[in-house]
């Protein structure tokens, strides 16, 4: 049987190799298409290639009629609609390991340029101008680097790093005091890792938690004289917040690859001589991009020809019957993992799954996969997905654990997910109740009943008259609406737990003022 191939952007010769290599399978190259034209034509192929130029809508994907695979030559897929393709089921697949050489290179690049204020003077020298005296720069050796975030680009940096002989300490989610010493490299909070470095460079993806995560008060933290790195993503640093930084000379040096807004004709971060700067390159280098077309093009090989794809995206297909019996749990369990998370502020170590009574008698693994997911997904993003999920926890180091049991403590059914940390465990627990839809019924050795939904706080406290109505009415200054409360306690006096649906996420001065009345022990808002 015969497969039919567009690539619709620009693909390295040498990249799509794989796909002419294989004798069932005909290429259509046919770049610069219209929205409309792509859907006119996309009816006559089993697979279709892009980077990030063609967006793969909706309405492309319904009229694929024989379409079966989408593949993506680089890391990001915003620019598919994977709701659509799962729905049709068509697998995406992407290449995520493609450019984490060249991003890597081109940030210890940027840190050297800073050390060394190599475009400043190239630019002077341009100008006609020799000034030695102008650009005296500092050695890398002895210096520290923080690193923020240590996936695959984060981890490539501080090898790199430390044959440079730099002394590197590194922030991330995942990482252990166990690991980093693995690794030859310090261990700290990300404040500790923002106080401490000479050098700070960031490697997380961009979310709703790590927008601005380097702000006024990151930089306050900062030694003065810190200079700063950023090719992960526009929009982690805020740009405002580092022109004052730099102009205060907090900050003498700062190297962006990434901006707020992307592109741009002007950005005042450009006038000022302590920056240097490059138009989102990280991964614009021959390899790079000629690695990503072939990653992409063996796994369209390999899924035309029944075999496994290494970097799937989306959720493969499940047989229909087993999906009927699982569906109905999916939302709750990644709730119940998303909120979880939330609760628990040290680095997660194992994740123990109990499923019981109707749930012991059905395939779980799906399940399991996306409360991993829901785990994972408060630092990872959109970048964790039901598919990727166990993998991604085992390369974080945690060790993933299931059992059944047919007793439930009086529910139908019951899903409960434990986190094991160094200094302890978390617990929540959910049940589908018919007609009602998903609710958690247990947090730790509390009862509750909340549908997982919302903006939620959770408050840990004493136990004594007055609690809830110093916090009912801190709240109601700050214009808080209470929609729902749940209340539990170990006994009369001991320690006891509320349970808040309230109309907006609290921010984090409104949290501070909740945690500051006598009787709190903890206050967490939780957003599901």
């Amino acid at each position: 049987m015969a497969f039919n191939v567009l690539i619709s952007d620009p693909l390295s010769e040498d990249g799509i190799q794989p796909l002419r290599a294989a004798d069932n399978i005909n290429i259509k190259i046919d770049t610069g298409l219209s929205n409309e034209e792509l859907a006119d034509r996309i009816g006559d192929f089993d697979a279709l290639l892009v980077r990030s130029q063609t967006q793969v809508t909706r309405d492309i994907i319904s009229k694929g009629k024989k379409l079966k695979i989408i593949g993506r030559a680089g890391v990001g897929v915003d620019n598919i609609d994977l709701n659509a393709a799962t729905e049709h089921g068509i697998i995406v697949v992407n290449a995520p390991n493609g450019n984490t050489n060249s991003a890597a290179e081109h940030t210890m690049a940027m840190i050297m340029s800073l050390s060394r204020n190599i475009p400043q003077a190239y630019h002077a020298l341009k100008n006609h101008k020799w000034d030695r005296k102008r650009f005296v720069g500092v050695e890398l050796k002895n210096k520290t680097l923080g690193v923020i975030g240590l996936g695959r680009i984060g981890t490539e940096v501080t090898v790199r790093a430390k044959g440079q002989r730099m002394n590197v300490i590194a922030y991330d989610p995942f990482l252990t005091e166990e690991k980093a010493e693995k690794m030859g490299i310090g261990y700290g909070t990300i404040e500790e890792v923002l106080s401490k470095a000479d050098f700070i460079t960031i490697h997380t993806p961009l979310l709703k938690e790590t927008r601005h995560l380097i702000n006024a008060r990151a930089f306050q933290l900062m030694k003065t004289g810190v200079q700063i790195v950023n090719c992960a993503r526009g929009g982690i640093i805020d740009e405002e917040a580092l022109y004052e930084a730099i102009t205060a000379k907090k900050v003498v040096g700062a190297a962006l690859d990434v901006f707020e807004k992307e592109p741009f004709h002007d950005n005042k971060l450009l006038e000022l001589p302590e920056v240097i700067a490059t138009p989102h390159l990280g991964a614009s280098t021959f390899e790079a991009q000629e690695s990503v077309a072939v990653d992409v093009s063996h796994d369209v090989v390999g899924f035309l020809t029944g075999e496994s794809v290494q970097n799937p995206v989306n959720l493969p297909s499940v047989p229909k019957e087993i999906m009927t019996k699982i569906e109905p749990y999916f939302n709750m369990a990644e709730k119940l993992g998303l909120f979880l998370i939330d609760l628990t502020q040290e680095v997660v170590e194992e994740i123990n799954i109990y499923y019981a009574g109707e749930l012991s008698e059905i395939e779980v693994a799906p399940l399991t996969r996306n409360t991993v997911k829901g785990l994972l997904k408060r630092h990872l993003g959109d970048h964790v997905n039901d598919v990727n999920a166990l993998y991604l926890a085992e390369r974080k180091g945690i060790t993933i654990n299931e059992s059944k049991t047919s007793k439930t403590k009086g529910f139908t059914n019951l899903l409960t997910v434990e986190v094991k940390t160094k200094s302890g465990k978390r617990q929540v627990s959910g049940t589908l109740l018919n007609g009602l839809g998903p609710r958690i019924v247990k947090v730790d050795n509390y009862s509750v009943d909340v549908t997982p939904e919302g903006h939620l706080v959770f408050i840990h406290h004493k136990d004594q008259p007055g609690v809830i109505g110093r916090m009912g009415s801190l709240l109601a200054q700050h214009q808080i609406n209470i929609a729902t409360m749940q209340v539990d306690r170990s006994d009369i006096g001991g320690d006891a737990i509320m349970m808040l649906r309230v109309d907006k996420h609290l921010q984090e001065n409104e949290l501070e003022e909740l945690k500051a009345l006598a009787e709190m022990y903890d206050v967490t808002a939780i957003d599901l």
